[in-house]
């Protein structure tokens, strides 16, 4: 894996980085979710290479919410002018399935849009020795969105040399330059061709008769591992053009790697393209069998004996009081609303300035501020119980009278569900947080819990040293669910200034950044609670940048029954009727038929029980 530098003789690199300019981006007839993208790049010296059937460029749109580039297989290149200085304009035809963020924003792009592209990486397809172009026994297969690179390989071999086999969902694309002896199309839905997966047309006894000498492929992965047994059955060479998540591209991070007979490998570098005798795929999983037409999930779930309508709950400290955003989205669409953080006294909350925007989320330090519990429960709280949602009052304290006091108040009233923040300071512990050390977290649920005989959420801090250990505390104290997390401790200068953005320097991190550092401390939190006897585990609800139904999957995938979302409702006041829905149609197709056959199923299937 220490590769040779991609040079020529003066120095130059030999590969393309720069920007490219927008021909065209059209969806493909007949596909949703299916575009071709025609670009020209300038390669400014005739020592760059031209890319190859089978690799790939990195490409990203010049303004993003992705950070990487995407890698993307060449479909079609094409050299259009060359000057006498060797400088050459090379188009490039890329076929992009619209899938994550990434994917979406290329294929947005118009006529004339510049976007950043390097390349060409990886391998490529070449011909092993012995093969009779003349006897079509080349087979070649594409799967959905993996012809591109394949049709790009049949396109640069003599016309009738090959079969060329493409499987679909619906329709077919990109087939235009294929001129193989043989073309048999298969898809799902019988929309084209034969009716069926790859199977209904390739077989190992259809090589046989055929007389393959050689298979190439790219698809999806139980395509290729398919591929493999029947070359293998066949004893007939197969190679293969696998996918990967990738960082760099250029072999650099490591991070593209698959498992081989031969080692790790880099699919940006030894691959795409691999001999399929060396590639070591995983056991395919057991598909579940989607819910039919009038079947729909259920999504309710029951919190210490609280029926929430759905797990998608709104987050304390970014929803008021549950009447900021009427006007702008239906509130009723939320399982569940936490009010604001609210203490026993007013609190103006702190002082300087509060927010600040950073990539992916926002460091703010609002200080808690509130009109006092007696004000809210008066109030705020009746307004909030004739909402639809669940009524969960947030409460926060610095010592432990305020806490109790508070919760007395709040225990008055019909709101089914009290949610403790102990990430509030500990005055007689010199400021350090409630939720940091088991001891304190045990003392103040302990107090609290005899002060009310409403179901006890404790809300916990991403920042305590022994998050397993506080949360441990807290069943024992007598709480009766748990929702983590709230937001991390960060830090943010003012360069014109020269000092901290922040009159209280250490301020919350919260967004998008978050989630992977919340989704691994719900997985460690669950994984500690499934030790316990199951009549002694407590539900989990899970926070921290969820701002999609993908999102809120991971975390029940992770053993939290619920969610609570924050400050994408900032960006997106819809976000609660987004998610439900995605939410829904994602278990439909899946086969949940709710939301306990989904929770924890990735504890399962990591071993843990």
């Amino acid at each position: 894996m220490f590769d040779k530098p991609q040079i020529d003789k003066d120095g130059n690199g030999i590969l393309f980085n720069g920007q490219g300019v927008v021909e065209r981006c059209t969806v493909v007839p007949g596909q949703d979710h299916v575009f071709l993208l025609q670009a020209v790049i300038e390669l400014k010296r005739n020592t760059q290479i031209i890319p190859q059937p089978g690799q790939f460029y990195m490409l990203r749109t010049k303004t993003s919410d992705a950070y990487f580039k995407r890698p993307i297989s060449v479909y079609n290149a094409e050299i259009i002018s060359e000057d006498s200085n060797g400088a050459r304009k090379l188009r490039l035809q890329f076929l992009i399935l619209e899938k994550g963020i990434g994917t979406k924003e290329l294929c947005a792009l118009k006529a004339g849009d510049l976007f950043l592209i390097s390349g060409p990486e990886g391998n490529a397809f070449v011909l092993p020795d012995g093969i009779d172009t003349e006897k079509a026994e080349i087979c070649i297969v594409g799967g959905g969105i993996g012809i591109a690179p394949v049709a790009n390989f049949a396109a640069s071999l003599p016309e009738k040399s090959y079969d060329f086999y493409a499987s679909f969902k619906t329709g077919s694309y990109g087939l235009e330059r294929v001129k193989g002896n043989e073309l048999v199309i298969t898809t799902d839905d019988g929309s084209q061709g034969i009716k069926g997966m790859l199977p209904s047309a390739l077989t190992a006894e259809c090589i046989q008769k055929k007389g393959y000498k050689v298979i190439y492929a790219c698809g999806p992965t139980p395509m290729l591992a398919y591929i493999q047994k029947i070359a293998s059955e066949c004893n007939v060479k197969a190679y293969l053009s696998v996918e990967h998540h990738m960082l760099c591209g250029a072999g650099a991070c490591l991070g593209c790697t698959v498992v081989t007979k031969k080692g790790t490998l880099r699919v940006c570098k030894e691959g795409p393209v691999f001999d399929a005798d060396i590639l070591v795929f995983d056991k395919p999983s057991v598909r579940r069998i989607p819910l039919g037409d009038d079947e729909e999930p259920d999504i309710s779930v029951d919190i210490a004996g609280v029926h929430f309508e759905n797990p998608v709950f709104a987050a304390a400290g970014t929803f008021g009081y549950g009447q900021n955003f009427r006007g702008y989205s239906d509130v009723n669409a939320w399982g569940a609303i936490c009010s604001k953080g609210t203490t026993l006294n007013p609190r103006e909350g702190n002082a300087g300035q509060r927010c600040i925007e950073v990539p992916s989320g926002d460091i703010n330090s609002i200080g808690l501020q509130n009109p006092g519990m007696q004000y809210a429960v008066d109030e705020l709280i009746p307004d909030m119980m004739k909402l639809k949602p669940k009524t969960i009052i947030n409460l926060a304290g610095s010592d432990l009278d305020s806490y109790v006091e508070a919760t007395k108040l709040a225990d008055r009233t019909d709101a089914p569900m009290i949610e403790l923040n102990i990430s509030c300071p500990n005055v007689k512990a010199g400021g350090q947080a409630w939720g940091i050390k088991s001891e304190l977290a045990f003392e103040c649920v302990s107090a609290v819990r005899k002060a009310t005989t409403k179901p006890l959420m404790v809300k916990l801090s991403p920042n305590a040293p022994d998050l397993r250990g506080v949360a441990m505390a807290c069943v024992k104290a007598g709480a009766d669910a748990l929702s983590l997390v709230n937001t991390f401790q960060a830090v943010s200068i003012d360069i014109e200034n020269g000092k901290p953005w922040f009159d209280n320097i250490r301020a919350g991190l919260c967004g998008p950044a978050i989630k992977p550092l919340a989704l691994r401390m719900v997985y460690d939190v669950v994984e500690e609670m499934n030790k316990l006897p199951e009549d002694q585990r407590i539900p989990i609800v899970g926070i921290g940048g969820i701002s999609t139904w993908q999102d809120v999957v991971e975390f029940i995938m992770a053993g939290a029954c619920a969610v609570q979302i924050g400050t994408a409702t900032f960006v997106n006041p819809d976000v609660a009727q987004e998610v439900v829905t995605g939410l829904k149609t994602f278990m439909k197709r899946k086969g949940y038929r709710n939301i306990a056959q989904m929770c924890g199923i990735a504890q399962k299937k990591a071993g843990y029980q």
